[in-house]
């Protein structure tokens, strides 16, 4: 019965369940080639996907919201042939997903923490066409990690790349940024997009489950309202244990009914522009007048630990992003904490310190520099790479929108008012290019 309340009334679902295949058998120095292979191998591996995610959710009274794919960076792939611009891979992508049926497929991706492959730098020049002209490819590039420092001939030209990506798509809001996402410690088996993609170290096929669940760890903060934060902690933990347990049982039903081992649950809180769905509202019904004042990061913090300390008890493999995402456009009392000034930039950059994943579907002026983009990248990886934590950018420059306008994306992507940017330029910070080393690890302060 309390799991039936928490569905029908706390919005508890399952937000998504992907696929992760390798494509790493699919190069071909013939491009034509490797597009068929990949086609090929998408749609058979995946030809039941759909299917068996109705199936599961119809039986076990279960929302199962999102069936995606996720693939091996596709920079690794595509770079045998000797093509010169990746665009049809991305169109091969598109068009695997939507014979299969499902709505995003990731992995038109290229890890460059450390420098520049040749198929590195044709993917990233060939994002902003590829993600104008296909409809299910989501896009992401790793610029930096602990190991290997910050990229930042990388993070100046994904500043030039996310406005290319929004002038192309102007005429649905800039759209195709909302399917690019720029990482700095990216993980490889991140179910949830724009980010995932089928790391080199995975297996041949994995299935891996995102859950969801504010409205029901609001839910459960109401009943001990005015305790202290022992007990805040400990109703946030037994309540993450069930959500989890949840999710384990649709990994596992998944896993066998399409004969591909499970590999992680992703215990991740996800909101939707939905009423009663938004993590922001945690953090008021914890005692913050509004998302965004002071004491909202450690409420953040107290959120984050207690979810996945009572998700890892739940399942025996947990990985993903596993925190509570922060996303502007996706969340109702985000959206509601912007319009009336309590949440900023600033804000939000310093809740990234202590959550997953970053800065996230935030829309701002279209006519900002793009090293101005830049920066806020650089900062964000400086935040991931220095604290050993996965960190991104998924920032819209809407084209032609400006402060006071508002932005609709429709769906699960929400919608959003353009946020104010520094007016200061970090121009001549950018154009230095080179690499930011990486952070000792001893002198820990």
């Amino acid at each position: 019965m309390e799991t039936i309340q928490m569905i029908e009334k706390e919005k508890l679902d399952i937000r998504t369940i992907t696929m992760g295949i390798s494509l790493l058998d699919c190069a071909h120095t013939d491009g034509k080639q490797s597009r068929i292979k990949i086609y090929d191998k998408i749609t058979r591996y995946a030809e039941n996907l759909v299917k068996v995610g109705e199936d599961i959710e119809a039986e076990l009274g279960i929302p199962i919201i999102n069936k995606r794919i996720s693939v091996t960076p596709i920079s690794l792939i595509a770079q045998t042939s000797n093509d010169q611009n990746y665009v049809e891979f991305a169109k091969t992508l598109d068009a695997a997903a939507k014979a299969v049926g499902v709505n995003f497929i990731g992995g038109f991706s290229a890890l460059v923490q450390k420098g520049y492959s040749k198929g590195d730098k044709i993917l990233i020049n060939s994002i902003p066409e590829a993600l104008s002209v296909t409809e299910r490819v989501c896009s992401s590039v790793n610029i930096g990690d602990t190991k290997s420092g910050i990229n930042m001939d990388a993070v100046r030209d994904m500043g030039k790349i996310i406005k290319q990506t929004a002038f192309l798509t102007k005429d649905q809001e800039s759209i195709g940024c909302a399917k690019l996402v720029v990482f700095a410690n990216a993980v490889e088996d991140n179910p949830f997009m724009a980010g995932a993609f089928h790391g080199v170290g995975e297996g041949e096929s994995v299935i891996n489950v995102g859950v969801s669940g504010p409205g029901v760890i609001k839910s459960a903060l109401e009943k001990v309202q005015g305790a202290p934060f022992d007990v805040v902690a400990e109703t946030i933990k037994k309540t993450a244990f069930k959500i989890t347990r949840v999710g384990q049982l649709v990994a596992k039903e998944a896993s066998n009914r399409l004969n591909v081992p499970f590999g992680i649950l992703d215990l991740s809180l996800a909101p939707t522009p939905a009423v009663g769905d938004s993590v922001a509202r945690i953090f008021e019904e914890m005692g913050i007048e509004r998302c965004g004042g002071h004491g909202t990061t450690a409420a953040l913090a107290l959120l984050n630990d207690a979810v996945k300390k009572g998700g890892i008890m739940a399942s025996s493999h947990v990985g993903g992003l596993s925190g509570a995402f922060i996303p502007v456009s996706e969340d109702e009392g985000m959206i509601h904490a912007v319009k009336t000034g309590s949440l900023n930039i600033e804000k939000l950059e310093a809740m990234t310190c202590v959550c997953s994943v970053g800065l996230d579907m935030i829309a701002i002026p279209g006519d900002t520099p793009d090293t101005t983009i830049s920066g806020m990248i650089a900062d964000e990886a400086a935040i991931g790479v220095i604290n050993h934590k996965t960190t991104a950018v998924r920032i819209i420059p809407v084209y032609g929108k400006t402060l006071g306008d508002e932005v609709e994306f429709g769906g699960l992507l929400g919608s959003a008012p353009i946020m104010r940017v520094s007016k200061f330029s970090s121009a001549d910070f950018i154009n230095r290019g080179g690499r930011i080393p990486a952070p000792v690890h001893s002198f820990k302060n």
